[in-house]
């Protein structure tokens, strides 16, 4: 086997803004492989602030453990590198597939069927937010989420009123992600004022690690609660399931890139049906590369709901590929061509 990797550095089209800071690039890896004339592919996306995976040492990293794939020496350990992780279970499924790009083969991949998404509104003055919307109404979304937090809490409740003012719960459905934005103290009321507006869900109210206030505002707020950040960590199967005992909220949100991969992903959510607990997929700013593997394992997954998958065209330069976003739902044109990073 030969075993490479490349960087890719994604520019964002405008700044982007989240409780965390602004956001003009992000970086990508690409774990290349290559045996008996087939090419596999997959993608290691780090997000600075966020993702467990050293961006400063994850070169060494990947030189490790390309070396060990090519020698069939014993890998790296990878405990602490979830992104890396993923890229690697990626480009493993790529390796094994008759496509290099087609992963998990389904109506899906075929062109046959879509996934329908939610619209991203990124954090911005009200104005910019407000644009965002009505162009995502136009398009044809009927699930919206707005990234909150960074902006005087009374004008996004101004911007939920305005959509609440023209279209119902049934039309349009609404979903926030505070980013764990809002303090514990003023957490609940926020809720309550934000649930006013038939909102259907909440992302991380609160920052992450502080589980005894997690799990009282999902016990409290009138307003759904979905775990994001809350659930990255070197987490094993007890603490898993500890977490979910203790904080008992009502959704989790399933970022493969930051939860380790795939099957790291289906563990946590086998522990949430158990628990009656809803979930749905998010992707995490990879490029295509990595948004065409995840939308096509969500498929195979059975869901129902709009997933969180409406990423890949916030970057001027991204892979350029088959994938496409219309009237709310994500497919796969496979008359376009996918552009060789090769």
């Amino acid at each position: 086997m030969e075993a490479t990797f490349k960087k890719h550095r994604l520019e964002f089209k405008n700044t982007s803004r989240t409780s965390r800071g602004l956001l003009t690039y992000k970086d990508s890896w690409f774990i290349i492989l290559k045996k008996e004339g087939k090419i596999g592919l997959g993608e290691c996306s780090v997000l600075d602030g966020l993702s467990p995976d050293d961006p400063e040492k994850i070169e060494l990293l990947l030189r490790s453990l390309c070396e060990a794939l090519v020698k069939g020496t014993e890998l790296p350990d990878l405990t602490y590198w979830p992104a890396v992780r993923m890229g690697l279970e990626s480009a493993l499924f790529s390796l094994k597939s008759e496509s290099t790009y087609s992963l998990f083969p389904s109506l899906f991949t075929k062109g046959k069927k879509q996934i329908p998404i939610n619209g991203l509104v990124w954090m911005g003055d009200f104005n910019f937010m407000n644009a965002q919307i009505q162009d995502l109404l136009i398009s044809g979304f009927d699930c919206i989420k707005l990234k909150i937090g960074a902006i005087d809490f009374e004008a996004e409740l101004k911007l939920l009123d305005q959509i609440r003012k023209i279209y119902n719960e049934r039309e349009i459905t609404i979903r926030v992600d505070a980013n764990g934005a809002f303090k514990p103290g003023e957490a609940l009321e926020k809720l309550k004022r934000i649930s006013d507006y038939q909102v259907h869900s909440i992302e991380q109210p609160i920052a992450s690690m502080q589980w005894e206030s997690m799990a009282n505002l999902c016990r409290k707020s009138p307003l759904p609660i979905a775990l994001d950040e809350e659930l990255i960590g070197p987490y094993n199967s007890f603490e898993k399931q500890n977490l979910i005992d203790h904080i008992n909220p009502q959704y989790l949100i399933i970022k493969p890139t930051l939860l380790g991969g795939f099957s790291e992903s289906e563990t946590w959510i086998d522990l949430a049906e158990k628990a009656s607990i809803g979930w749905w997929i998010t992707s995490a700013l990879e490029s295509n590369i990595g948004l065409n593997a995840i939308a096509q394992w969500t498929y195979k997954l059975g869901i129902s709901m709009p997933q969180g998958l409406g990423t890949g065209s916030l970057f001027v330069n991204n892979i350029s590929s088959p994938l496409f976003i219309k009237k709310g739902c994500l497919g796969i044109d496979n008359s376009l061509p996918w552009n060789s990073i090769l």
